[in-house]
C-alpha cells in the first residue's frame, strides 16, 4: 500500500478494507509508519521513537488494525514511557499498566504506533514544550497546531494517522482541531472513562477522547469506547441509537443560539472567525433550524478565578506528587516558568478556595443547563483567532505570573472552557478557511449527554459545507518513483 493510498482513507474506510481482505493490517501499518516518518522532521509531533511494531490490539474490533497514537498525558499504556511534556520526568517513566480507556482503544482494534507531544502537563493552548521542542502546524509551519493535543492534531491533519487520542481540560481537543482543520469532540463528563488513576481530573474539567478528520470516525469511535468502568463516578444513559447512526441520519429541527464574543469575557475575536460563525448560522437556518442571538449569562470574573484555582491546584498537586516520588526538587531546571508560577500559586490555595471554585462551577453549570432548556445548541467560534504564531504562548516566559499566563491562554481560547466547567459536550468543526488558507474552527455545544444531537448536526454540516478536499502544506505522501509494499 502506497502512502498516498493509505492517506486517502479515514479510519472507518481503512477498517473496512482490512476487514474485507482488500489489504492486510500489516500493509496498512507499514504505510502508516512510513507516513509518520515522512512528516516527523517538519512537524516534531512524535515523542521518543515511533514504535517498531504497533502495540497489541484486537484485530476483531470495529477499528481492527487502524493506525493510532496516544497523547503523552493522562492516558498510558503498559510499558510505554510517559513524559507529560516536562523535564521533571526526564526520559520518561515506564507505566505499570493500561488506563481503562487505553484498554478500550486496544479492544476497538486501534493499533498504537507512537506517542504524541503535549505542552508541559497540558496547561497551554499551544504545543511547544522546552523538553521536546515546538510542534509545527502542517498548514503553516510557522504557526502553532494548538494545544494541548497539538502533537496528535498535527499527525492527523498531515494524514500520517486517521485518528489519534486527545484529552481536554480547557479546550485541548477542540483548540487543536480548530487550528489544524479537524473534528474535535469533547464528550460529556463521564461518557469516556478516566480511570483508574482519576475520578474527576482537574476538579472535573478533564475528559478523554480523540481527534479525527471525519464526523463518521468521531461518531464510530465514540460508539466503540464510551461507557463506565467499575468505580467510575458517573454512569450516563446509553445512547438511544448508535452515535454513528445519528451522524449518518442527520438532525431534527433545533433551536440554535449564536454568540461571537468570548464567553469568558477575555479577549477579542478575529473578524474572520466571526464571519465563519455567521456563515454557519446562515447554513443552519437554511437547513430548517431556528437560529437566534443568545448566550447563557455568566459572571466572567468569578468563572476565570475558579478556573484558575482548578488548574493551579491540579498542577501543584501533580508536580509535588511527582517530585516526591522521584526524589527531585521542582525548579527552573525541571519546570517551565509559567508552570512553576502556577504550582507556586497552587500551593497557596486552601480547601476553602477549592470549595469556592466548586460553588462557581455549580452555579455556572446550573445556568447553562437552564439555557439549554430553551436552546438545543450554542454556536460560537472555537477560538478567538484561526491559530497563533509559535512563541506567542511561550510557557517559559518568566514575565508571566499564574494569572498572567491564564489570561494569555484564554485570550486566544475564550470559548472552550465553559463546556469543561459544565461537563457538557462540545464539538469543533473545520467549517471555514481564512484568507491565508488556515482552517477556522466553529464550535457547537449542547446539554448533558447530547452527543448525538451534536454529531447529527455535525454530519449535516459536513455534507453542507464539506472540508474533505482541503489538504495542508505538509502532508504525508509517497516519494515519486517509490512505493510501500
Amino acid at each position: 500500500m502506497r502512502i498516498d493510498e493509505y492517506t486517502a482513507h479515514d479510519a472507518t474506510a481503512l477498517a473496512g478494507l482490512i476487514r474485507d481482505g482488500q489489504v492486510s493490517a500489516a500493509e496498512v501499518h507499514e504505510a502508516a509508519a512510513a507516513a509518520i516518518d515522512a512528516v516527523s522532521g517538519e512537524l516534531n509531533a512524535v515523542v521518543g521513537e515511533r514504535f517498531a511494531e504497533p502495540l497489541a490490539h484486537d484485530p476483531a474490533g470495529p477499528f481492527g488494525g487502524v493506525p493510532f497514537a496516544i497523547k503523552d498525558l493522562i492516558i498510558h499504556a503498559e510499558g510505554v514511557r510517559q513524559r507529560a511534556g516536562t523535564r521533571l520526568l526526564g526520559e520518561g517513566v515506564p507505566m505499570p499498566g493500561d488506563t481503562y480507556l487505553m484498554a478500550r482503544f486496544r479492544a476497538a482494534g486501534l493499533a498504537t504506533m507512537a506517542v504524541t507531544a503535549t505542552p508541559e502537563l497540558g496547561f497551554n493552548a499551544s504545543t511547544e514544550p522546552v523538553s521536546t521542542g515546538a510542534v509545527h502546524n502542517p498548514w503553516d509551519t510557522t504557526r502553532s497546531p494548538g494545544g494541548s493535543s497539538g502533537g496528535s492534531a498535527a499527525l492527523v491533519a498531515a494524514r500520517a494517522l486517521p485518528v489519534a487520542h486527545a484529552n481536554d481540560g480547557g479546550g485541548s481537543i477542540r483548540i487543536p482541531a480548530a487550528a489544524c482543520g479537524l473534528v474535535g469532540l469533547k464528550p460529556t463528563r463521564g461518557r469516556t472513562t478516566v480511570g483508574p488513576d482519576y475520578a474527576d481530573p482537574l476538579l472535573g474539567l478533564g475528559i478523554e477522547f480523540a481527534l479525527t478528520r471525519t464526523v463518521r470516525d468521531c461518531a464510530g469511535l465514540l460508539d466503540a469506547v464510551h461507557g463506565s468502568e467499575p468505580g467510575d463516578r458517573y454512569l450516563l444513559p446509553a445512547p438511544v441509537t448508535p452515535f454513528a447512526a445519528a451522524a449518518r441520519d442527520g438532525s431534527r429541527p433545533l433551536r440554535i443560539a449564536v454568540r461571537t464574543t468570548p464567553l469568558s469575557g477575555t479577549g477579542s475575536v478575529d473578524p474572520e472567525c466571526v464571519a465563519a460563525v455567521r456563515r454557519v448560522a446562515d447554513a443552519l437556518a437554511g437547513l430548517g433550524h431556528t437560529v437566534v442571538e443568545a448566550a447563557p449569562a455568566l459572571d466572567a470574573g468569578a468563572f476565570d478565578e475558579a478556573n484558575l484555582v482548578a488548574w493551579c491546584s491540579f498542577l501543584a498537586d501533580g508536580v509535588d506528587g511527582l517530585a516526591a516520588a522521584l526524589g527531585v526538587t521542582p525548579g527552573p531546571d525541571t519546570l517551565e516558568a509559567t508552570t512553576l508560577a502556577c504550582v507556586e500559586h497552587g500551593r497557596t490555595l486552601s480547601a476553602s478556595d477549592i470549595y469556592a471554585a466548586d460553588r462557581v462551577f455549580n452555579a455556572t453549570t446550573r445556568a447553562v443547563a437552564a439555557f439549554h432548556q430553551e436552546h438545543d445548541v450554542l454556536l460560537t467560534p472555537t477560538t478567538c483567532a484561526p491559530n497563533t504564531a509559535l512563541g506567542h504562548l511561550d510557557a517559559d516566559d518568566p514575565g508571566l505570573d499564574a494569572r498572567g499566563w491564564y489570561h494569555r491562554i484564554f485570550a486566544f481560547a475564550g470559548f472552550t472552557a465553559l463546556s469543561n466547567v459544565t461537563g457538557m459536550p462540545a464539538i469543533s468543526l473545520p467549517l471555514a478557511v481564512s484568507e491565508r488558507g488556515w482552517p477556522i474552527g466553529v464550535q457547537l455545544a449542547a446539554g448533558t449527554a447530547q452527543e448525538a444531537t451534536l454529531l447529527a448536526l455535525a454530519g449535516d454540516l459536513e455534507r453542507a459545507l464539506p472540508w474533505a478536499d482541503r489538504t495542508p502544506a505538509v502532508v504525508a505522501a509517497t516519494p515519486a518513483g517509490s512505493a510501500v509494499s
